[in-house]
Formats: structure tokens, sequence, C-alpha cells
């Protein structure tokens, strides 16, 4: 009996224990905002279409003092080719002090390509296209580097930014192509 008490004792001091509330931790919400990037977004909109350019200007624009070529591709594709002249900084990279580093000042005259503004080079500029499935998906949809890159430079204050317009083949005399080693 005396056995039978204590087991009893036990059981009933666990099932107590067990009961006692438990403490949720709170988590503090991660520091993204939809709703902000979605009004960025459409502040920049109209702003970007003034500074779509062809190739010619592009180049021009190159040579020019207070202007860099930004390639915001993976690393691994940059140091295996690159326009000639373009800086690296991986989109993933961006913060305020990284993108400080890399433009010397907020006026600075950015220009920005990606993927798919190069034609005939699958291997270091494939393309962003998402083609039509079976899973309802009609048309295809591009999904370039150059539209988040825009948004996310005007949205750190670099405003003086134009992106190329054009598709250019990677096998035109006119377009040059550089390597840097890892």
């Amino acid at each position: 009996m005396k056995a039978n008490l204590i087991l009893l004792f036990m059981i009933s001091s666990f099932l107590t224990s067990s009961i006692e509330p438990q403490t949720v931790p709170s988590f503090t919400p991660a520091l993204v905002d939809f709703d902000a990037f979605e009004n960025l977004t459409k502040e920049v909109r109209e702003y970007r279409k003034q500074r779509l350019i062809n190739w010619a200007t592009f180049t021009e624009y190159a040579t020019e003092t207070n202007t860099i070529i930004l390639d915001t591709r993976s690393k691994a594709m940059y140091n295996k080719k690159h326009l000639k002249g373009a800086i690296h900084m991986n989109f993933s990279d961006f913060t305020q002090d990284n993108l400080a580093a890399i433009i010397p000042s907020y006026t600075t005259r950015i220009l920005i390509y990606c993927n798919n503004n190069i034609e005939n080079d699958p291997v270091y500029f494939a393309s962003k296209i998402v083609l039509p499935k079976e899973n309802n998906q009609t048309k295809s949809i591009s999904l370039a580097l150059n539209i988040p890159t825009f948004i996310t430079l005007y949205g750190y204050g670099y405003q003086n930014i134009y992106e190329l317009s054009e598709l250019i083949s990677a096998t035109n005399p006119k377009v040059s192509f550089e390597s840097s080693t890892l």
C-alpha cells in the first residue's frame, strides 16, 4: 500500500509539473516589408522608362568620367566573362555600406546589364526567361536581374542609373568582354 502511495505521488508530481504553463518565446518580425517594396516599385516604374538606353548610348556613357558599369550576376559568372570595364557586386550583397564602397557617390552614373541583354552565349549569359509549362502558365516571363537591381539601387539613393535596353550578341565585334581571375 505504501509503495502504491509513493507511486501515486510520483505520478501526480510528474503530471502536475508537466501541466505548468509553458512560456512561448516571442519573435520579432523579420525586416521584410513587401508593401514598402511594392510602393518603391511603383515610384520607380515611370522613372526607369526614361533610363533605358541602347547599346550605342551605353558604350558612349561608359567612356565618360564619373560612370561605372555594374555587373550584379554571381561572382563565378562575372569572373568567367563580363562586359569590359564592368565592376562586380553580387545583387545579394547589396547593403548601404557595400554599395558605398564601390560607387563613389550618389551622383555617379551607373550602367547596368544582365544575362537577358546578351544572346548567343548560354554558358556565361544564360537567359532568365521562364517558358510556359503545363502548370497553367500561358506565356513566358522574363525574370531579368536588371529590374530588381534598378529598383534596389534607386531605393538606396542611387538614382543616376541607366539600363541597357537592347539584346546584343556576344559574337558582335563591337562588344568587348573580359574575364577576371578567381
